[in-house]
């Protein structure tokens, strides 16, 4: 019953990851109408600090996505497993310490304040809730980087079971 969804969910997990890639590469630099304000970026963040940020999870994420590719279908050595579940148990924590904490649980005026300024006019579905609403664009990063997770959890099963990926 699984053994023909191997692929699909190998095909999924690399897809997954490139959506991050490109999240993380270009979403500060690249319009995308409603779902981003450039021109807020760039009032509040200095050049350097936007390519440091740009950089810094984005160089982890490109090589965790280029190796999971020129090994697709085979085990991972282990110094891959460790750059994705590193890089990506890190981009876990970030999403909860930035965005979810500050929301859910306990408010931060300072980091409020912040994201009304560079989201400002930017598209989000959630309602307001101690002074800020994750935007769409970082709502379904969220979600993609969790399936990430889950489908990096998913193969490691699978590969440790000793049935192969394909």
């Amino acid at each position: 019953m699984l053994q023909p969804l191997k692929p699909a969910l190998e095909f999924t997990f690399i897809a997954l990851q490139a959506v991050v890639v490109a999240f993380l590469l270009l979403h500060d630099w690249v319009p995308l109408g409603r779902l981003n304000n450039l021109g807020a970026i760039r009032v509040e963040d200095t050049l350097l600090r936007s390519v440091f940020v740009t950089l810094l999870p984005g160089a982890p994420a490109a090589l965790g996505l280029f190796f999971s590719v020129r090994y697709l279908g085979r085990p991972y050595p282990d110094w891959l497993e460790m750059l994705l579940w590193i890089t990506y148990g890190i981009f876990l924590l970030g999403m909860l310490r930035a965005w979810w904490i500050p929301y859910l649980v306990y408010p931060d005026k300072e980091r409020a304040a912040r994201y009304q300024a560079i989201f400002a006019g930017t598209h989000s579905f959630l309602p307001k809730r101690n002074g800020m609403a994750p935007d769409t664009l970082h709502t379904l990063f969220h979600l993609v980087t969790v399936s990430t997770v889950f489908l990096l959890f998913l193969r490691d099963r699978i590969m440790a079971s000793g049935s192969a990926w394909h």
